[in-house]
């Protein structure tokens, strides 16, 4: 079994609390409807080896068990304590549980936080008590938890069994469905399980990196609302996801209206989208519909990876054939090309009406021997352009159609499937439509650890979940990562000039501070008097040129009638300079003017974005995508968290789904992506040498062909949001 012990510094403190050796309940009840009950049965019926400390001040015996009348006068040290009692009672009880040695508490009541002022000045008691007397916090607000393989269930839930799925799960009816639907897939078990709550001490971060560390779990699965402190969990994930599986379904969006937007980075900060790439670059596989949460974990906790996104189909109905190859397509994954070795070697085998091509249609030739199934299994998955197999029809179920003589070949066939796939690292991944009534051999597929499914949708989730995991790993091993830059004297004094006159930097400013750091900017000129243009017309031919108003008070340049293009000649700039200072004015007429910006007009090409912000949650994030006023319209864009590898920069300039744009429409030449990725890199090292930038945009970035200049890029504009002081 994998773990990360011993990636990380210290062992988590969270096994002694979810795998305590001795459990207070405090709270403890007789009465059915109380949740003081439910506990004490979950732990006498579920077999609880430890120590049980009933706490009930009017009740001497607790179902069978010696209660106590308080935490003080209870006779041991246990680990853990459930408080099952109202909100207002819980602070002076976690002293009361310091006091006694407790380790941990899980806190049930709400109350919190959660309910406005008076609730968040309750949790602050408690956390005020916790941190004095050492005790970590489960919840509050929490369903409570269970570790079924220490025979530990406080939600006294029926039916579940010990299996190798970890669960965190801000809702507590999830986790009832994610039960109920283990229950009917009969072969599905889970190792732990905690309802988060408020966060208000122990978050997501924590609970991960304690199912990274658990032997019995073999896939962390998580249903997020909102992460209390993303960048920790993203520091944690990259670790864990190198060993284990980790499975996210964040619902809904995130957190909006965080802070004003100032930027069109800002403006498109905080989404869903967001948060799921940030969780994918850490190597997370995020679901996005809820009833794939369970069979996903299955897949990847039994199967754990593939070489890579090339998948086999092996079918024994043209129609669920082509459904098959639809949805892998849709999920990114390629239909491998059958080596023609392959393709002579399954039509010996096959009937003359086969398809040989991938995917393989057996087209009735397994209908009198379903175990030719698993012969054309072996032969794929034999083939090195092969990463995983799908075997999609009605496998299991030949004896119930045709004839009920096919069932000891079903069941061989079963078996050599069986042995196939433990002898290989390219998983193999079962749709029958038979499924739902689980005849024999599909139950023996199912319990020798092959992932059966009812829905194609689901098995090709899996691969892909599969797919992209195995490509995650290889990366890993062959990722390039970058120095961090060192700040310059110059940046340092431009910044903190700004930040001491509680401005943001200028455009020429930003441009100049981009330069420092060896990004490519166009020549311009800074002209804060009309005699200064003479010159500039003159060195500039006919060539246009554009020119903006520089004001710290004017962001929007266009909205307030400051920028001019296409000028050619004196008289064209003198004339333009007084119109954008006249519009300046009108547009506000106590903004600082520092004059305008002439710059030669940038030639056509493709416009990206290329954005930074500092999240609240995930701390500094990236974005790229198509720019120019687009981005807003399309949010076309990418994240990834900083700092970047290349791997991250390149599968951000991919992600976008304006791939035919940069690739050249109606014969133009495509863009040169490998100078967009050089250019991602570079803002990644400026950003991290100044934390006092808090945000930045390069809206437009325009982008040329391979051999259209030294950098194949142009920024056109550059906005740089500095920090302000307290």
């Amino acid at each position: 079994m994998n773990t990360i012990e011993g990636r990380l510094p210290v062992r988590s403190p969270l096994h002694d609390i979810l795998a305590p050796t001795g459990i207070a309940v405090v709270g403890a009840s007789a009465d059915p409807t109380k949740r003081g009950y439910k506990a004490m049965v979950g732990l006498i019926q579920g077999g609880y080896r430890g120590n049980i400390y009933p706490i009930n001040p009017k009740a001497e015996f607790i179902l069978g068990v010696k209660a106590w009348p308080s935490i003080a006068e209870m006779p041991g040290s246990p680990e853990l304590a459930l408080l099952c009692t109202p909100a207002a009672t819980v602070p002076a009880l976690i002293a009361e549980c310091g006091r006694r040695g407790v380790k941990g508490a899980v806190i049930l009541a709400s109350g919190f936080g959660e309910t406005g002022e008076a609730g968040a000045a309750l949790e602050a008691q408690m956390m005020e008590a916790a941190r004095a007397h050492g005790v970590r916090i489960i919840g509050p607000n929490t369903s409570g938890m269970f570790n079924l393989h220490h025979q530990i269930n406080l939600l006294a839930l029926d039916n579940v069994k010990p299996g190798d799925i970890g669960i965190v799960s801000q809702s507590g009816n999830m986790l009832l469905s994610l039960a109920l639907e283990a229950q009917h897939n009969g072969q599905v078990g889970f190792s732990t399980y905690v309802g988060p709550g408020n966060q208000s001490d122990i978050g997501f971060n924590d609970y991960l990196r304690y199912l990274g560390e658990d032997e019995h779990t073999r896939v962390a699965t998580l249903y997020v609302e909102g992460f209390r402190d993303g960048q920790q969990f993203l520091k944690v994930a990259r670790d864990v996801t190198t060993m284990k599986p980790v499975v996210v379904y964040k619902s809904g969006a995130t957190e909006q209206g965080q802070k004003a937007a100032s930027s069109h980075t800002g403006a498109l900060a905080g989404s869903y989208q967001m948060t799921v790439d940030l969780l994918r670059q850490a190597g997370v596989s995020v679901v996005q519909y809820s009833d794939e949460i369970l069979p996903v974990a299955e897949g990847l906790g039994r199967l754990q990876k593939a070489p890579g996104k090339r998948v086999a189909v092996i079918s024994d109905g043209g129609g669920q054939a082509t459904i098959a190859a639809d949805r892998l397509s849709e999920a990114g994954l390629t239909l491998a090309e059958l080596s023609d070795a392959t393709r002579a070697a399954l039509r010996e085998v096959l009937l003359p009406q086969a398809s040989t091509i991938n995917p393989v249609d057996v087209a009735g030739s397994s209908d009198a021997s379903p175990s030719l199934l698993a012969r054309c299994i072996e032969l794929v998955m034999a083939d090195e352009g092969v990463d995983s197999v799908f075997l999609v029809g009605m496998f299991g179920g030949y004896s119930l159609r045709f004839a009920e003589s096919l069932m000891g070949d079903e069941m061989r066939g079963a078996e050599r499937m069986v042995e196939l796939a433990q002898a290989s690292e390219k998983p193999l991944v079962i749709y029958s439509l038979y499924a739902p009534i689980k005849p024999p051999a599909l139950r023996r597929l199912h319990e020798a650890g092959l992932p059966v499914y009812a829905s194609i949708e689901h098995a090709v989730r899996v691969l892909a979940a599969l797919g992209e995991r195995g490509e995650y790993l290889t990366s890993q091993e062959t990722q390039e990562t970058i120095a961090p830059a060192a700040p310059s004297e110059t940046g340092k004094a431009m910044l903190k000039a700004a930040k001491a006159e509680g401005r943001d930097l200028l455009e020429f400013e930003a441009k100049a501070l981009l330069a420092e750091h060896g990004i490519a900017v166009p020549e311009e000129w800074v002209v804060r008097s009309a005699d200064e243009l003479a010159d500039i017309a003159q060195r500039s031919g006919k060539a246009p040129l554009a020119m903006k108003v520089v004001s710290k008070d004017i962001l929007h340049k266009s909205d307030a009638g400051g920028v001019k293009l296409n000028l050619v000649g004196d008289a064209a700039l003198r004339e333009a300079f007084q119109t954008i200072h006249s519009n300046a004015r009108a547009y506000d007429p106590n903004a600082q003017l520092e004059g305008v910006l002439v710059t030669p007009m940038a030639e056509k090409g493709v416009e990206v974005i290329i954005g930074m912000l500092r999240d609240p949650i995930f701390g500094p994030v990236l974005m790229f995508g198509l720019g120019g006023i687009f981005v807003e319209v399309l949010e076309d864009v990418a994240f990834r968290s900083l700092p970047l590898t290349r791997r991250d920069a390149q599968s951000m300039v991919d992600q976008i789904k304006a791939q035919k744009v940069l690739a050249g429409v109606r014969g133009g030449a495509g863009v040169d992506k490998q100078a967009l990725v050089s250019l991602l890199m570079r803002v990644s090292q400026l950003v991290e040498a100044y934390p006092e930038i808090c945000e930045l945009d390069l809206n437009p970035v325009i982008a040329y062909p391979e051999g259209h200049s030294a950098a194949n890029y142009a920024i056109v504009d550059a906005r740089i949001i500095v920090e302000r002081p307290l």
